[in-house]
């Protein structure tokens, strides 16, 4: 099958099985064994059309009869061979349309073929239309391919400039970080290797534990392999610093798997003291333990439990640390997987917030007075993050901000000292080649 063919598949899958695109992204390619400019193209395929749904929409409408019925996979293929008109160059415009009208007759009939031919070919000859008359909530949702709700949400969360900047960085390609193991190695020594094997790498800017990949693949590195690395946002690093751990304290992550914050307490710990994992998935607190041999680490020990339990299953303030990060509608991770900003809805947000208030309540109790509690998200809505935690202590008296954890995050605030509040901050996909993320720490008075 053509590379064209494999990404209109996974465009197809991705809607229908409702599937995350990078998960079934990362399949074909190994399945298929595709390497270099090809894995280049099928990637950017497959994202391309993803981020900007919406857009392609409003383009095809413009060569469409109203109320016309067309296949979802000739729809699809439709948006894949505009999008390449569109937003590609170095692609002839006679190759795009020859190539899908091929992949029309193979899974259609010559009828569709020459519907196929006919909507393109008026697509070059007339341009796509533009989107710049329609009113400001609608052309940032058109522009940008984001659902008009959730437009209008961070407009006023935001302000409209500041959301305007979001909705265009949920567009731009997602950057690869990894995570140094400072039991095993350091950054300069993994970094050193790393170049000499032809790969370009770079300093983390938020994380004093990050190197940001800009060219090449680590996931077959020697260095990932021996457990000098682990692939992890660089965003998402900052949670473990922001817990405050110190070896041979006792610490639960309530919300564990995969586990990569979980590794990354337990090197911060020297892997001295007792993390208990938990996730509500048997096969998640699996993958928590291969993490955790990889890595070479022995304080963490996993059960299979849902979070909202805890306090049955454990003594009452028995840990030094707890840390709750939260399922959440994923607003901040648009970038690695835009298929989120078309699945989710308000109730969506308003359903997993009781479930983040119920966590937040019973992990809270397994606190010790002095201890630290750490509540992150992925997320940007302020429903799931700020408001979430500030109802969280107008109910618990005992516990407080952490006004300590702006030291803790000092690379933070050289970065980006607006991110920054007391307790808490707000990192948003604009700010920097990182994810959206949330991230506050109480403390339990003493």
């Amino acid at each position: 099958m053509t590379i064209r063919g494999l990404a209109l598949q996974l465009i197809e899958q991705t809607h229908k099985q409702k599937a995350y695109s990078p998960l079934l992204l990362n399949q074909t390619i190994e399945k298929h064994q595709i390497e270099g400019r090809d894995a280049a193209l099928l990637t950017q395929l497959v994202y391309g059309v993803l981020q900007r749904d919406l857009t392609l929409d409003f383009y095809l409408k413009g060569f469409v009869k109203p109320n016309q019925k067309i296949e979802d996979w000739v729809r699809y293929l439709l948006f894949l061979s505009i999008y390449q008109l569109v937003y590609l160059d170095r692609i002839p415009d006679h190759a795009i349309v020859s190539e899908a009208v091929n992949l029309a007759k193979k899974r259609g009939h010559k009828g569709i073929a020459g519907f196929v031919n006919g909507v393109l070919r008026n697509v070059i000859r007339r341009g796509v239309p533009s989107y710049e008359s329609l009113p400001l909530p609608e052309r940032l949702s058109v522009q940008y391919s984001h659902p008009l709700w959730l437009v209008e949400r961070w407009m006023d969360h935001f302000g409209t400039e500041k959301a305007e900047a979001i909705l265009a960085a949920n567009n731009e390609p997602a950057s690869v970080s990894v995570r140094v193991n400072p039991l095993k190695t350091t950054r300069e020594e993994v970094m050193t290797r790393l170049i000499q094997d032809g790969m370009e790498v770079g300093l983390g800017s938020l994380s004093p534990d990050a190197l940001i990949i800009k060219k090449g693949k680590v996931v077959n590195h020697p260095v990932f392999k021996q457990g000098l690395i682990s692939i992890q946002d660089e965003s998402s690093m900052l949670v473990g610093r922001a817990l405050d751990v110190q070896p041979g304290m006792l610490v639960l992550d309530a919300c564990a798997g995969p586990g990569g914050k979980t590794a990354h307490l337990a090197e911060l710990m020297k892997d001295e003291g007792t993390i208990h994992a938990l996730d509500l998935h048997k096969h998640k607190t699996s993958l928590i333990m291969d993490q955790a041999n990889r890595l070479g680490l022995h304080s963490i020990h996993t059960t299979a439990l849902d979070a909202r339990s805890a306090s049955d299953h454990f003594p009452e303030a028995s840990f030094d640390r707890v840390l709750i990060d939260a399922p959440c509608t994923g607003f901040g991770v648009i970038r690695r997987k835009p298929e989120i900003k078309y699945t989710k809805s308000e109730n969506d947000i308003s359903q997993i917030s009781a479930i983040q208030a119920a966590i937040l309540s019973s992990c809270a109790s397994l606190v010790k007075p002095g201890g630290k509690l750490v509540y992150s998200t992925c997320t940007i809505d302020r429903e799931e993050n700020s408001r979430q935690v500030e109802a969280f202590l107008a109910e618990h008296p005992e516990f407080d901000w952490d006004d300590t954890l702006a030291d803790r995050l000092a690379t933070v605030k050289e970065a980006n000292e607006e991110a920054l509040r007391n307790g808490w901050i707000q990192l948003l996909p604009s700010d920097s080649e990182g994810d959206g993320f949330f991230i506050s720490c109480l403390v339990r008075k003493a």
